[in-house]
């Protein structure tokens, strides 16, 4: 009997010597939670490759599509799952042929993975190939650049053929890198930076500084949106949001101007990082663009840091705008970030911000206010929303729970 499932193709798992039995069982419990609308019976390691199977069947494009977005994925394919039995795969290499679409030369790469099989994969390729030219008269063949290649895989008493296959995007499953705690806003920037380092094995903690009570609360809706744009990579665990406009105003009244952008940001970073140690991450994470703004330059970089004691990532640090922003539409925030929304970016910014802050001056304007009572305030005052998508996110014991049972005015509730 034939049934169409999906065959998952993973690349730099493949690299991981010893440790590949972790990162491929942590890709299959991500693929169960990513893929629980769509119920399938079976996902399973097989000779390289994982395959996932439904109930009917009949794998569908939609359930290709919701795999492709899973970090750790490399390519996905809708193949038919045979028997050994050669009329049978030959007619489901037909089959997959014709629903190849549009094209204009084929080949057949035929291989197995167990020697056990009578015939050795020079003859399979001229069986399946001669049904082929058969059944497609109108169609060439081109061994060296063709338009389709139909895989016809023999492997542990059965056969894979597929031919239409599609990328994913690739990376490696998320919880194999740890935690990291992003610094998160509605922009283009941040949502592209924590899908990237997402995509690379962490699970992303994003934490949003609000400009309340001084603006609305709309950017924080907005970062909910985006979180739940990239719930299908399953890379967030927890949403944190700050409460910062009433602390800007204080800051505004007590430093030079030029440096009060440098004074946010180093608030930032420090309840960042508390909420980091709290969450037992290992790293910051913000979507700085060398050069982008004011507060981008590498003097004014090296003045936030120096705030914090945890390596602070930029995967953006070279990428400029346009780069950002399509990424920003490959991954489904771009639309969220279209919309503009008072926070505490626009807040008392200064007409002529520092752009080349020297560190003594920084530090001299950082002592003129008392930022540790600051930072405690708060970190008391932090509200959070779980998200159920990132089965690898498990919440801190004790800290920020023991003191909040019941924040977020909008946890749970309705715009």
């Amino acid at each position: 009997m034939t049934e169409r499932l999906c065959l998952v193709h993973y690349h730099e798992i493949g690299l991981k010597g010893k440790n590949r039995s972790t990162f491929e069982n942590q890709l299959v419990t991500n693929l169960h939670r990513a893929l629980r609308a769509f119920e399938p019976s079976k996902i399973a390691r097989v000779s390289g490759h994982l395959v996932v199977e439904v109930a009917d069947g009949r794998a569908s494009e939609e359930l290709a599509a919701a795999i492709r977005r899973v970090p750790g994925v490399a390519r996905v394919s809708l193949a038919y799952k045979c028997g050994l039995d050669e009329g049978e795969y030959v007619a489901a290499a037909i089959r997959a042929l014709g629903e190849a679409g549009e094209f204009g030369s084929f080949k057949v790469h035929a291989r197995r993975s167990s020697t056990t099989y009578g015939l050795h994969s020079l003859e399979m390729n001229r069986l399946v190939g001669a049904a082929l030219c058969e059944a497609f008269p109108d169609k060439k063949v081109d061994v060296h650049n063709p338009d389709v290649t139909v895989v016809v895989h023999v492997v542990q008493g059965s056969t894979y053929v597929y031919a239409a296959s599609a990328p994913g995007i690739g990376g490696l499953p998320v919880g194999t890198a740890g935690k990291v705690v992003t610094l998160l806003s509605s922009g283009f920037d941040s949502p592209v930076a924590t899908w990237m380092v997402g995509r690379r094995g962490a699970t992303c903690i994003p934490v949003h500084f609000s400009g309340r009570p001084m603006t609305s609360d709309t950017s924080e809706w907005l970062c909910q949106d985006v979180v739940e744009a990239l719930a299908p990579s399953g890379i967030v665990g927890r949403l944190y949001v700050v409460p910062f406009g009433e602390r800007q105003r204080e800051i505004s009244l007590a430093v030079p101007q030029g440096l009060r952008i440098i004074m946010y940001r180093r608030v930032m970073m420090q309840v960042a990082e508390r909420i980091a140690r709290l969450e037992g991450a290992k790293a910051l994470v913000t979507g700085e663009s060398l050069g982008q703004v004011a507060s981008q330059t590498l003097e004014n970089i090296a003045a936030v840091n120096e705030a914090v004691t945890m390596p602070v990532l930029r995967p953006l640090i070279g990428s400029d705008k346009q780069e950002i922003i399509a990424r920003s539409h490959e991954i489904g925030t771009y639309d969220i970030s279209c919309q503009t929304a008072p926070d505490c970016c626009t807040l008392f910014m200064p007409r002529r911000p520092e752009t080349h802050a020297r560190l003594e001056q920084v530090l001299e304007a950082w002592e003129s206010f008392d930022h540790e009572a600051m930072v405690e305030d708060l970190v008391r005052c932090v509200e959070w929303r779980d998200f159920t998508q990132c089965p690898s996110y498990h919440a801190p014991r004790g800290g920020l729970r023991e003191h909040h049972v019941e924040l977020s005015p909008w946890m749970g509730g309705e715009r």
